[in-house]
């Protein structure tokens, strides 16, 4: 059939094919396997560890993700049939290039690198929330406090007014009863004043062995 791998390097190698008039209404499988050993492997599909499927417009296909100084085997074939010996071929891979081991080094530090990133973040994220959430709640407590101590505040306030009321009006009470009281002796007196004869009682005649003491009545009653 006519199958070549070239470029190999520590990872990859491209394989490529003649096309093949079979295949021109279905696809071409790509199967490789490592650490062939032809005198123990067989050239059935089972025996391949990875398998991929191309168009038939293409006749080539790069192998990726291949272990350094290794021995791999390919095939080719249409569809899904069974490769035969001649639709393979045997390659060893190279020792990996020290720029690519170096770039794999550093995409291995930058993935650690920004998940760590991405992990602090949450992590702030999570700690400033709580920040928030505590402070918003200790504002509130002490918003509450202060309504509760205004609240007493205005009860004391409206206690003592009603109370200093209180003391005001039997003031009062206590000022209008003096001054019904001195109003209504006053009249008394007046009545008295005006009524001189109202003080005076008739004088009943004694008799000779009893002694005549003045009758004084009412007036000296309320003298």
């Amino acid at each position: 059939m006519g199958i070549t791998v070239q470029n190999i390097t520590g990872n990859t190698a491209m394989v490529i094919w003649p096309k093949m008039a079979s295949c021109a209404d279905s696809f071409y499988s790509i199967m490789y396997h490592p650490n062939w050993n032809s005198m123990l492997s067989s050239y059935s599909r089972k025996s391949f560890q990875k398998e991929e499927r191309v168009p038939t417009s293409r006749s080539s296909f790069v192998v990726e993700n291949l272990t350094p100084l290794t021995t791999y085997i390919v095939c080719v074939t249409c569809q899904s049939a069974n490769p035969s010996s001649d639709q393979c071929r045997v390659f060893n891979t190279l020792e990996q290039d020290p720029a690519s081991a170096s770039n794999t080094k550093k995409e291995l530090a930058l993935g650690i690198w920004v998940t760590s990133s991405v992990l602090l973040l949450i992590i702030a994220a999570i700690l400033l929330y709580g920040c928030l959430h505590l402070l918003c709640r200790r504002r509130r407590e002490r918003q509450q406090g202060r309504n509760e101590a205004s609240k007493q505040e205005h009860g004391t306030a409206l206690t003592k007014s009603m109370e200093h009321g209180s003391e005001e009006l039997g003031r009062q009470n206590q000022l209008m009863q003096d001054t019904e009281e001195k109003h209504s002796g006053g009249i008394q007196l007046a009545t008295i004043i005006k009524n001189p004869s109202a003080c005076k009682e008739p004088i009943v005649p004694a008799s000779k062995s009893q002694e005549r003491a003045p009758m004084t009545g009412q007036c000296s009653a309320i003298n």
